[in-house]
């Protein structure tokens, strides 16, 4: 039975899903486009109010500029998108702008790509957030004095839903998605209509004037405005993540990739248009609260969306607070992009050694748990740090995703360029030119575009990011050099092919009396038959040691006694320096320390017990040419956890063998499918299988009968017997094991460790064993298949 904190995990991210169901995972478009769009389609909810904020600071004369860098801002998304439609089409592994970089310009700046990436992925999930709450506060006041707790709940919720796999989240956050485009999409047309229709808009800070400004023109007035162009950049957000996504659409996937990252460009950039329309509109007035004048006293401004939402539909008007509410939850699920960016990104540089292995690990529910945690911790310390406020995380913003932008596309330009030279098709060589046009379109613009924002955002807090990124960078260089000196120490020379022997092994087996564990710590030394075996005892107690020399005598155990002197009633010390002497004795020789050790059944035991074993343990590992075997002894509270444990597997094995039964099994409570072991729903699950093939449960095949037997292989294994090859496989169901052995085999294409297959042949029982030989046999396709 698992732990009460296995319990607890299985009720939050669900029962543990196996290998062969990663291809249950894909999503189809409609589910992959709110996944890995909600980023980009979310922007909107605040890219018209940064630029509005920027210009603020030369007053109202100059929020007529808000056209012009909003045309600016569209059509860099349209080439943005259309340059990363190449992307997806020659790079569908996943690896996206690092795979580009890397291929193309070489690994440092492909680890360029992988920080400024794994930068953006986090400001995403914190500057979303805190926005969606900004965005919720506005609609209900009370809660701005709480919105940092609110923020981390939130990404502690989203992180949740991640862990329980990328198919569940992306469902769970479609509704949103949709319902947010659909908010947007009637506002802009109820608002057009009542402008055509002669009604008009009229936002509530019509009214307001804005103080403290400056007078802008000349070099000024163009810094001005392209720091306005800077902010509004924003809403390029969260493109990139398709093509990062690539291998979690259903095949086809590159088409499939293309087809929603057109969808997501032509929606975003519509939305985008229509609520800077709706704000000029309206005449929404956009600035700090302090440069408000008019704004009621103790009032923080509603954001642009609301002001505009607000004119169309009436502050009373349910769609006013419907609109509300899925603008905060698209922003909040926008950090759902940076979920399914990071882990995937972190497992790639962890494959090629750039980041801990553990992250290329997936999780019970085949998501990259790790990343996934990961990322939540680093952005909750933001969301923290910078206290929620999206208006001062959101200059640390799109720094990153345009350093990615910009290596990804002049990567593409020379991979077109190397392609181009060995194709000699003229059809295909037009459609590259074409191609590599778009890239250059794209690499040049978004180049310009990084430049713009480095400048302008510089000072404001884009250093922060400027300077993480090399500390990222500098960290994966010395992650992958620690790797790869590891590897080349671990290597195998050329002529290294026989494994060197020790001269002799000397056994010291550790004593502090004379009670069962040693006995049994004693026995296990002897049968490995060392060339020297002696007992070592630590003097820390005259009464102690001569009570231990007298008992060893008496029961004459046939070891010899060595006894250490401790002066100063240490215990590991002595027993390192003597190991140390018996080494500089004999270079040659292998020591083997066998340590008794107390295996128990509670958590709470293990503070009274095995203290000095675990400290002689972590000293002994650091000696070369020493060996150190914990012997166990099971302890009451541990066996009789042990016997708990089988009654259950037994009760549970009954249970799944009833259900290969013709009567309808017993249907399971929510509480005993949450306490079952991972190898028991494992068994669960096969024996329903069992039936529908037409085959017969293991435990119920008869001796020297032909039978057809269905299940998973659980081990493969090559076994010469008398000079033959045999290739043996053990074969379980559910109800039982049974081994497949075919003789003359070295390997069979399929045969492999959990693979389901069918096999029919003649059970027999060797040597206490169950086997089938030389059986036919019938691959099963798995779910990734």
């Amino acid at each position: 039975m698992p732990s009460a904190l296995g319990i607890a995990k299985r009720v939050m991210v669900g029962r543990p899903m196996r290998n062969e169901m990663l291809g249950e995972t894909l999503l189809p478009k409609k589910i992959a486009l709110p996944v890995f769009a909600s980023d980009a389609l979310s922007s909107v909810a605040y890219a018209t109010e940064e630029i509005l904020l920027v210009l603020s600071a030369g007053g109202l004369a100059l929020l007529h500029f808000t056209w012009w860098i909003a045309l600016a801002v569209g059509l860099l998304m349209l080439v943005v998108v259309a340059s990363y439609r190449q992307n997806v089409h020659a790079y569908p592994s996943g690896g996206g702008d690092y795979e580009v970089a890397t291929t193309n310009l070489g690994p440092k700046v492909g680890l360029t790509v992988a920080s400024a990436l794994m930068v953006d992925y986090i400001l995403t999930v914190a500057v979303s957030v805190s926005s969606g709450v900004a965005n919720l506060a506005s609609a209900f006041p009370a809660l701005n004095d709480h919105v940092v707790l609110i923020s981390v709940a939130v990404i502690a919720v989203i992180t949740l839903l991640n862990l329980r796999g990328v198919r569940e989240s992306g469902t769970a956050f479609a509704v949103p998605t949709y319902c947010f485009v659909a908010a947007v999409g009637i506002m802009i047309v109820t608002g057009l209509a009542r402008i055509v229709f002669g009604s008009g808009l009229h936002a509530e800070s019509e009214h307001y004037q804005i103080v403290n400004t400056t007078h802008y023109n000349g070099v000024l007035l163009v810094f001005l405005l392209l720091r306005a162009f800077a902010s509004g950049c924003t809403a390029l957000t969260g493109v990139e993540a398709i093509s990062n996504g690539v291998p979690a659409f259903k095949p086809p996937k590159s088409k499939n990739a293309a087809t929603t990252l057109a969808m997501l460009g032509g929606i975003a950039v519509a939305m985008f248009a229509g609520v800077t329309a709706l704000a000029l509109a309206g005449h929404v007035h956009a600035a700090d609260a302090a440069n408000l004048s008019g704004l009621p006293a103790g009032q923080e401004p509603r954001t642009v969306i609301a002001q505009v939402s607000r004119s169309v539909f009436g502050g009373s008007s349910p769609m006013f607070f419907l609109l509300q509410v899925v603008t905060a939850l698209i922003l909040v699920l926008a950090a759902n992009t940076a979920f399914n960016g990071f882990p995937v990104l972190g497992s790639i540089l962890a494959k090629d050694g750039y980041l801990p292995r553990q992250l290329h690990t997936r999780g019970d529910r085949l998501a990259f748990s790790n990343g996934i945690i990961l990322l939540a911790g680093f952005a909750t310390l933001l969301v923290v740090a910078f206290h929620a406020s999206p208006t001062r995380l959101i200059q640390l913003y799109i720094v990153g995703v345009f350093v990615s932008f910009v290596c990804s596309q002049t990567g593409m330009i020379r991979h077109w360029n190397r392609l181009l030279k060995d194709t000699a098709d003229v059809v295909a060589r037009r459609r590259m030119m074409r191609s590599r046009v778009i890239n250059a379109v794209g690499a040049g613009v978004t180049a310009a575009v990084l430049v713009i924002v480095l400048v302008t955002k510089f000072a404001k807090g884009a250093w922060i990011v400027v300077l993480a990124m090399p500390v990222i960078w500098l960290v994966m260089r010395g992650i992958n050099r620690h790797y790869a000196a590891v590897a080349r120490e671990l290597a195998l020379m050329e002529d290294e092919t026989r494994v060197s022997l020790p001269a002799n092994n000397h056994a010291v087996v550790l004593v502090s009396k004379l009670h069962l564990p040693t006995l049994r710590a004693l026995g296990y030394a002897s049968a490995t038959r060392p060339s020297r075996l002696e007992a070592v005892t630590v003097h820390l107690d005259d009464a102690e040691v001569e009570a231990l020399k007298a008992e060893w005598e008496r029961r004459n155990i046939p070891v010899p006694l060595t006894v250490i002197d401790s002066p100063y009633r240490e215990i590991t010390r002595p027993i390192i320096e003597y190991v140390k002497r018996l080494r500089s004795e004999n270079p040659d020789d292998v020591v083997t320390v066998y340590i008794p050790q107390y295996v128990l059944g509670h958590w709470w035991e293990q503070v009274l017990h095995n203290q000095s074993a675990l400290r002689l343990k972590s000293r002994l590992l650091f000696q070369r040419r020493v060996v150190v075997a914990a012997v166990p002894y099971q302890l009451q509270s541990a066996t009789a956890r042990i016997e708990r444990a089988k009654a259950q597997a037994q009760a549970a094995s009954f249970q799944t063998s009833a259900m290969t039964k013709p009567r309808p099994p017993r249907q399971r409570t929510r509480l005993q499918t949450l306490t079952l072991e991972n190898s028991e729903l494992e068994a669960a699950s096969l024996s329903e299988a069992v039936t529908p093939s037409g085959a017969t449960p293991i435990a119920d095949c008869p001796d020297r009968q032909q039978v057809c037997l269905a299940g998973t292989l659980r081990t493969v294994r090559l076994r010469p017997r008398a000079g033959v090859p045999v290739l043996e496989a053990d074969l379980f169901d559910g109800t039982g094991s049974v081994t497949v052995s075919w003789l003359g085999r070295r390997e069979i294409p399929g045969i492999v460790p959990g693979r389901r297959i069918v096999v029919r042949g003649r059970v027999t029982t060797t040597g206490g064993r169950r086997a089938v030989f030389n059986p036919i046999y019938e691959l099963r396709p798995s779910a990734a298949d």
